[in-house]
């Protein structure tokens, strides 16, 4: 028993250092990667690497393409608009089912995690500014306590992560404007739910407009390169 808990230890911690390779640059989306070639990287043997690149397939970071291989997740600007779309209505929800029951703990917790997002700008960090603008997104879907709500948000938590860590390294970034969440706290906080959910579409919108322009001169570079090539 004590050996299973060491290799799922060693599987979560090298899902971490992938996780945070991808994030940084070292892979780039779509690029390939195995198993062999991960655990010869990393110094360890395949099986804790394929728990930690399973566990990465789930969060979405990963991707299987059939006759392909295993890949860093690369969307497109389809995609993306996909899923700001489903974040709205995502987080509208979620708010609407915990606005009576919003209390002193979610107050204190949304404003700590306000806190961690500052303190991630005001440090230069923006791995750690991205996982604290997106965990106080989540407060939300925590506290509604709905499993499927909760499923939904985590894929798309890790599609937002990484292309917002494309898009902040391409254009230097680091992380979100320091006042870019002031009006949302204040609005979760306050007693309109109505003035809350029209803060969701308009800061999902100003987010969705930067990463679409982001991903489609991606799309653009590609397209001039295969246009090349040809």
């Amino acid at each position: 028993m004590t050996s299973m808990i060491r290799r799922e230890t060693m599987g979560a911690q090298l899902g971490g250092l992938l996780r945070s390779a991808i994030l940084s640059g070292e892979f780039e989306p779509g690029d390939a990667v195995t198993e062999t070639g991960l655990a010869l990287r990393f110094g360890v043997s395949r099986g804790p690497m394929r728990e930690a690149m399973r566990q990465l397939m789930d969060e979405g970071l990963l991707v299987t393409v059939p006759y392909t291989g295993t890949r860093v997740l690369q969307l497109t600007s389809t995609d993306i608009d996909d899923i700001y779309s489903m974040r709205i209505c995502l987080e509208i929800f979620a708010f609407e089912q915990i606005w009576a029951r919003r209390d002193q703990a979610f107050r204190e917790a949304l404003l700590a995690r306000h806190h961690a997002l500052l303190s991630a700008i005001d440090a230069g960090d923006d791995i750690r500014s991205i996982d604290a603008e997106l965990d106080l997104h989540g407060l939300a879907y925590e506290t509604c306590a709905n499993g499927i709500l909760l499923t939904s948000w985590g894929a798309i938590r890790a599609r937002l992560q990484l292309y917002w860590a494309a898009h902040h390294r391409a254009h230097g970034i680091m992380g979100p404007k320091r006042e870019s969440h002031d009006d949302y706290v204040r609005l979760a906080l306050g007693d309109s739910c109505e003035q809350m959910k029209d803060e969701i579409r308009d800061h999902m919108r100003r987010g969705l407009g930067k990463t679409m322009a982001f991903v489609a001169s991606i799309e653009a570079e590609k397209a001039e390169t295969n246009r090349r090539m040809t």
